[in-house]
C-alpha cells in the first residue's frame, strides 16, 4: 500500500506542472468511477427488479441509466475547473453552466419519471381512483410544472442569483390570478374531488335536484356533460355538480333498475284478479328481469279508486321510459280483456231550488 501512495505521490509531482494534463486524469477517472457507479446500481436494481411482476420498475431503471452515469461525470468536470487558475468570474461562470447542465439533465429525468409513475397509477384504476384517464393530462401539467418551478430554481440558485425578489413577485402574481379566475379554480378543484369520490361514472344515469336527468357522457375538469332523454346535451359546471343533490339510478345494484306502473280499479274490483293481471304482465315482457321477480302491490284506498302498483325491475335505466310505455298498454288491454274498470274522477252536482222568495 505503502509503495502505491509512493508511485500516486511521484505520478502527481510529474503533472503538477501541466494543468491541463491534471484536469483531464481527474475527467478521466471520473468518466471511469461514473461508468462503475452506473454498473453497480444497474446492476444490483435489475436483478431486484426481475423479481417483480410490474413494469414500473423497469421503465425507471431504464430512464435512470443517463443521469447516473452523467451526474458523476459532471461532478469531475467541475472538479477539474479548479486545477486550473481561473479568476472568480471565469470560475462561477464554467461551474454555474455545467451546473445547469447537470440540473437539465435530472429535469428530464423528472419529467418522464412523473409520466411513467401516473401511467401505472391510471392503469390500476382500483387502486388509485384519483388518477385515471380524464384526470391524467391536468396531473401530468401540475407535475411538470412543480418539476419545472424546481429546476429553475435550481438553476437560479446555480448561477447565484437572489431568488428572494423573484418568489415574492411569483406570490402576489398568483394571488391575483386565483382572485381573477376564482370561478375556475373552483370548477376545477370541485371536478378534481368528482373524480376522487365518484359518486357518479362516464354512462350512469342521474338525475339533478334542479330537474335535469340524463347518462354522464363527460366528466371533464371543468364540466360534467349530459345527455338527456331528449337528444340534448347539457354542459354543468363542477362547482354546481359537487353542491348539488344527485341521484344515481345506475348506482346501488349493478344492471338493476326498477320501475313503477300505477294504476286504479274501480271499488268492487277482485283484488287477486287485479294481483294476478298486474303479475302476468309483469312477467310477460321479455326485457323485465326474472330476478327480482315482478311484484304487485295494493297501495292504497283511492277517493275514486283501488290504487296498486307494478313493481318490475330492468337491466338499463335508459330505457325505463319506453318500457314503462309498454307495461302501460298491456296494463289497459289485459284489463279491457278481463272486464276490470278504470274508473275516472267523478263529481255529481245536485241543484237545489231556492225558496221563492
Amino acid at each position: 500500500m505503502d509503495a502505491l501512495a509512493g508511485i500516486v505521490r511521484q505520478w502527481n509531482g510529474l503533472l503538477e506542472p501541466y494543468p491541463l494534463l491534471r484536469a483531464l486524469q481527474v475527467i478521466v477517472v471520473f468518466l471511469l468511477l461514473a461508468a462503475l457507479v452506473d454498473r453497480l446500481i444497474s446492476g444490483i436494481t435489475r436483478r431486484i427488479v426481475s423479481r417483480t411482476e410490474t413494469h414500473l420498475d423497469d421503465q425507471i431503471l431504464k430512464i435512470l441509466h443517463r443521469p447516473i452515469f452523467s451526474s458523476v461525470a459532471l461532478v469531475g468536470l467541475i472538479i477539474a475547473l479548479y486545477e486550473f487558475d481561473l479568476s472568480p468570474g471565469i470560475l462561477l461562470i464554467t461551474t454555474s453552466l455545467v451546473q445547469t447542465i447537470l440540473i437539465v439533465l435530472w429535469l428530464g429525468f423528472g419529467l418522464r419519471f412523473s409520466g411513467i409513475v401516473l401511467g401505472a397509477m391510471r392503469d390500476s384504476e382500483s387502486r388509485f381512483t384519483m388518477v385515471q384517464q380524464t384526470t391524467e393530462p391536468l396531473l401530468k401539467n401540475a407535475a411538470a410544472v412543480l418539476v419545472f418551478i424546481a429546476g429553475v430554481y435550481g438553476i437560479l440558485v446555480a448561477w447565484d442569483v437572489d431568488v428572494t425578489a423573484v418568489v415574492a413577485s411569483a406570490g402576489i402574481i398568483g394571488l391575483a390570478l386565483s382572485f381573477a379566475a376564482q370561478d375556475t379554480l373552483a370548477n376545477l378543484f370541485a371536478g378534481v374531488a368528482i373524480l376522487a369520490d365518484r359518486p357518479y361514472q362516464i354512462g350512469d344515469y342521474i338525475i339533478l335536484d334542479s330537474g335535469e336527468r340524463g347518462q354522464v357522457t363527460q366528466i371533464g375538469l371543468r364540466s360534467t356533460r349530459l345527455l338527456t332523454r331528449d337528444d340534448v346535451e347539457v354542459s354543468i359546471p363542477n362547482g354546481v355538480m359537487g353542491a348539488a343533490k344527485i341521484v344515481n339510478e345506475a348506482a346501488g345494484v349493478p344492471n338493476r333498475y326498477r320501475i313503477k306502473i300505477s294504476v286504479g280499479v274501480a271499488y268492487g274490483s277482485d283484488v287477486d284478479g287485479v294481483m294476478e293481471a298486474l303479475l302476468a304482465v309483469g312477467e310477460s315482457h321479455p326485457e323485465v328481469l326474472r330476478y327480482p321477480e315482478a311484484r304487485a302491490r295494493f297501495r292504497t284506498f283511492g277517493a275514486s279508486s283501488l290504487d296498486f302498483e307494478l313493481l318490475c325491475w330492468i337491466a338499463d335505466p335508459a330505457e325505463r321510459g319506453r318500457v314503462s310505455h309498454e307495461l302501460n298498454i298491456q296494463v289497459y288491454k289485459r284489463f279491457a280483456d278481463l272486464g276490470i274498470t278504470i274508473p275516472f274522477p267523478q263529481q255529481d252536482l245536485y241543484i237545489k231550488e231556492l225558496p221563492a222568495g
